[in-house]
């Protein structure tokens, strides 16, 4: 695997998930194309954009890979969220979490896909449901 771009991968995770503060710009192609549950970027800008407008619903975030794989230009890894719910979550238009106090976990997997050190498409994958549901459950 090139440790260059595993480095990239993780720090870009770190970003995505409001661990690290880190220019995006050091990390992706200014034509990044991105999907998950919660996001759809098609440029460096709009990506800035997401994560400047990333409410702080969630404290005491970590992320850790629990399994990587990677070959040619591309980067696959599965990862677990924990985090402490401390600030109200805008899931939609009409549906606001307030905050619970709860300490949430839940796991996903993204695709990288490499142009030189620069990831320019990325697709993550988690069950959005699986954190409401941690969020909504009776006491």
């Amino acid at each position: 695997m090139n440790e260059s771009r595993m480095s990239v991968f993780s720090r870009a995770l770190d970003v995505a998930m409001g661990i690290s503060q880190e220019d995006p710009a050091e990390l992706f192609a200014d034509d990044v194309r991105g999907w998950s549950p919660a996001v759809t970027v098609s440029s460096l800008a709009e990506l800035r954009d997401v994560l400047k407008d990333r409410d702080e619903a969630l404290s005491n975030v970590t992320v850790t890979i629990t399994g990587c794989n990677a070959g040619g230009n591309k980067v696959v890894a599965e990862w677990r969220l924990d985090a402490d719910h401390t600030g109200p979550l805008e899931v939609n238009e009409e549906l606001t979490v307030d905050a619970t106090g709860r300490h949430i976990h839940f796991g996903g997997a993204t695709f990288a896909e490499f142009r030189g050190d620069k990831i320019h498409a990325f697709r993550s994958y988690f069950d959005d449901f699986a954190l409401l549901e941690q969020l909504l459950a009776d006491d």
